[in-house]
């Protein structure tokens, strides 16, 4: 019986060690939000090409920001009662600028409701057999998209799948 329960134990103790080391080191935010760069005066921003002005960093102002989920989320495939294999993802969002630090402050809230994605995507048998395939993986996307707009709502543009593995037991 204990055979049968410790995978699955394995993974939360990993998946609840990985949200708390992920919470902690975290990257500190400075009061007030991001530094604004000083206007020289003469001197018009520089632009992309495209209108948009670029920052000291080479990102363009009203472009799309990625941010990387801070910890994978590891789903187990239960087949007859028993753990079958194990799923692990890596997730990013992609979405409007300004909005990565509204993300991170979220991200409990955005992971719960993304394993409830998974977990329902894994109980239908969305991750057996050819997973990766081209219009499975649209249905996942699609449904982590709408997770992720009834947490942060229309900021978020889209939800990458950046790395996906399955792990058969």
């Amino acid at each position: 019986m204990f055979g049968k329960i410790l995978p699955l134990l394995l993974a939360v103790m990993g998946l609840g060690g990985g949200v708390g080391a992920g919470l902690l080191l975290r990257p500190a935010v400075e009061e007030g939000g991001e530094a604004a760069t000083p206007a020289v005066e003469g001197h018009a921003p520089e632009t992309a090409g495209d209108g948009h002005a670029a920052t000291e960093e080479g990102q363009v102002e009203g472009a799309p920001e990625y941010v990387k989920m801070n910890n994978q989320f590891v789903i187990p495939v239960v087949k007859e009662g028993r753990v079958a294999s194990m799923v692990v993802l890596s997730l990013s969002l992609e979405v409007a600028a300004g909005n990565t630090e509204a993300v991170y402050q979220r991200e409990p809230k955005l992971r719960d409701a993304f394993l409830q994605v998974l977990f329902d995507h894994a109980n239908v048998g969305g991750f057996s057999g050819s997973f990766t395939d081209g219009s499975n993986l649209v249905v996942l996307r699609t449904s982590l998209k709408e997770a992720a707009a009834l947490v942060l709502g229309s900021v978020v543009k889209s939800v990458l799948i950046t790395d996906i593995a399955r792990q058969d037991g």
